[in-house]
């Protein structure tokens, strides 16, 4: 999966990650330590987020078109047999 993101949002992930590290392992990591990490999330993990995120779109999607053609059935006309 190719994610783009751009410098500042690249700076401020690795700043982060590594803010991650220092409070929750007491490790100080380098910025390459910490670009290897958003490398493994990007290319390991992040496809999982984003096909949960696709499957609630889906859903979201599927729930207002069901809607849409309930009020739509709701609009028509009886047709009169003669």
């Amino acid at each position: 999966m190719f994610i783009r993101f751009t410098k500042e949002q690249q700076e401020t992930i690795i700043a982060d990650i590594q803010r991650f590290f220092y409070n929750n392992r007491d490790e100080d990591i380098t910025e390459f330590e910490a670009e290897r990490v958003l490398d493994f999330i990007k290319e390991n993990i992040a496809p999982h987020i984003y096909n949960a995120a696709i499957s609630d779109a889906k859903y979201v999607v599927e729930t207002q078109y069901a809607s849409i053609e309930e009020e739509l059935a709701a609009l028509e006309r009886p047709i009169k047999i003669k």
